[in-house]
């Protein structure tokens, strides 16, 4: 039996090598508690990297997700605070989200400036806006029910119920992005959106709901978020937007668009959180667990980029030797001989 040596089979191993690593050599890291801990760390990227993977297959991208997320998680803390329901106030927050996410859309498709200036902006704009509502403070009171939601595991097991919003969209988005037509159609969006254009694709309206669910995605981790630490504040999740964006550059996704896969973008998930897992373990302070990722990110684009570049020589190579040219193909093109 032949194993296909892939990118996504490269990030299982690197992966299951440093659990095994881990636990070899980490105290305390197998332990039920720690894997609970490390899985509900998790818990919100796992759920913004699903809406940013489809964003940057569609050549965008959304800077601004941690600040949808605290702008979502204020919003919430304060109807609560209110006096308003606990369905309600996640009913409205979530609702703010999604209009976030598509008041950038509005920007990027109405108006046609670039995604990666106005979510810029706006990350600025929505962490401003939580803390024009909050200020410096926080709310840490919440019902009960909310919070044990934040704390408890799922019966038995170590898997933490703050993971569960996740196990519910992760396959939805991997039925759309693999086996439905819109999942093409971001492919190809992303591949040459001036063909997609012209083969009849909606491109704006692809673009826009994107934003938009995007918006909606960043607003549950942020209800996650606040039941997981107990509390709203306008600093919630400052850098997030960081890790999200390397495990999905890590997990393959191109940043040049029309590439990427969800089962890949996962193992980079794991990979990620068992890094920062084990250098917490290891007393490494979250300055320094920053630059391991800051890293990681150059480092994944590297890999892709020499990766593209191999797999180009290696198939002007075989053309070069199925054609017969005489020609010298792993020289660049204008330094090849010429026949005569």
């Amino acid at each position: 039996m032949r194993v296909k040596l892939t990118w996504e089979f490269f990030l299982a191993a690197v992966t299951i090598a440093l659990i095994i690593l881990g636990a070899i050599t980490t105290r305390g890291f197998v332990t039920t508690f720690n894997l609970s801990q490390l899985a509900a760390g998790v818990s919100e990227k796992a759920l913004i990297v699903l809406p940013m993977v489809l964003l940057i297959i569609a050549r965008e991208i959304d800077l601004s997700v941690a600040s949808i997320l605290a702008l979502a998680s204020v919003i919430f803390g304060s109807l609560l605070a209110a006096g308003w329901p606990l369905w309600a106030s996640i009913a409205v927050a979530i609702g703010a989200g999604g209009v976030l996410g598509a008041f950038n859309g509005f920007f990027v498709v109405v108006l046609g400036l670039p995604s990666l200036v106005v979510t810029l902006g706006t990350m600025a704009l929505y962490r401003g806006g939580a803390y024009v509502l909050l200020g410096s403070g926080s709310i840490n009171i919440f019902p009960v029910a909310f919070l044990n939601f934040g704390i408890d595991n799922i019966g038995p097991t170590a898997v933490p119920w703050t993971l569960l919003p996740f196990l519910i969209l992760a396959p939805v988005f991997a039925l759309v992005l693999q086996f439905m037509p819109v999942g093409r159609r971001i492919y190809a969006l992303g591949a040459s959106p001036d063909a997609a254009l012209y083969s009849g694709i909606t491109v704006n309206r692809i673009r826009f709901w994107l934003f938009t669910i995007s918006g909606f995605v960043c607003a549950i981790a942020g209800i996650v978020y606040t039941a997981r630490l107990a509390n709203a504040r306008a600093n919630n999740a400052v850098g997030m937007e960081l890790d999200i964006i390397t495990i999905a550059l890590l997990g393959g996704v191109s940043v040049f668009g029309g590439e990427g896969k969800l089962p890949a973008v996962l193992w980079a998930l794991i990979l990620i959180a068992t890094v920062r897992n084990l250098l917490g373990l290891n007393q490494i302070s979250g300055d320094a667990q920053g630059t391991v990722i800051g890293l990681l990110l150059i480092g994944s684009l590297l890999i892709n980029n020499l990766a593209g570049s191999f797999a180009g020589i290696v198939q002007r190579t075989l053309s070069a030797g199925r054609a017969g040219d005489g020609a010298t193909p792993f020289l660049p093109r204008y330094f090849r001989r010429r026949k005569p």
